[in-house]
């Protein structure tokens, strides 16, 4: 299963936002990596690079490498809709974010690993692939055996709420109401540079 296995506030320092959650160290040195990483006296990014920046920070964001990102752009650019909005749904609607986004897990990758280990059930049956799109309608849960877990029981008592989905917090699954609209997507993400970046 590949994913950035990488540093994780170095790339957070980059974009200049904690977009892996959480980082008292991204707190302590918000500005970017480097010897001269505070200093504003760099040249001006070009349009190409702060296109190419937009495409690593949703790549990062949502953990998601290179050719899974490209092959999800192509899905969304053949799909009725506006591209960009479409782009983001898809990666809304994926196992690991559905996780992530109903509480079960802290963080992406650690909802990542709560799928890849079978934790995860999708309208009663178990499904270990993070990518998997999850449809309206479906229901998520914890698997039976794994409601005792700990980073889940932690997880669940600090969870936020999302319109999009359904929380039943005594049996510990959620719905999948309908895909989000871009308007409730909280990531600060210009997906119309991305789209522009992919139309050269």
């Amino acid at each position: 299963m590949a994913r950035y296995t990488g540093p994780k506030t170095k790339i957070a320092r980059k974009f200049g936002e904690p977009i892996f959650g959480p980082d008292k160290n991204f707190d302590r040195k918000p500005h970017p990596p480097g010897q001269h990483g505070s200093s504003k006296n760099f040249k001006k990014t070009s349009e190409y690079g702060v296109q190419l920046k937009e495409k690593q920070k949703a790549k990062y964001t949502y953990g998601v490498l290179e050719r899974q990102f490209s092959n999800l752009f192509d899905k969304a650019h053949r799909s009725h809709g506006v591209t960009g909005e479409v782009l983001l749904q898809l990666l809304e609607s994926r196992l690991d974010n559905v996780v992530y986004r109903l509480g079960i897990a802290p963080s992406r990758p650690a909802a990542r690993q709560l799928v890849a280990h079978n934790h995860i059930v999708v309208n009663g049956e178990v499904v270990n692939v993070p990518s998997y799109q999850v449809k309206s309608g479906c229901t998520v849960g914890v698997r039976e055996r794994s409601k005792t877990l700990e980073v889940i029981t932690h997880s669940v008592n600090r969870q936020s709420r999302y319109s999009w989905l359904e929380w039943d917090v005594r049996n510990l699954t959620g719905k999948f109401l309908n895909v989000p609209d871009r308007a409730d997507i909280p990531e600060n993400i210009k997906e119309q540079l991305i789209v522009e970046l992919y139309s050269k």
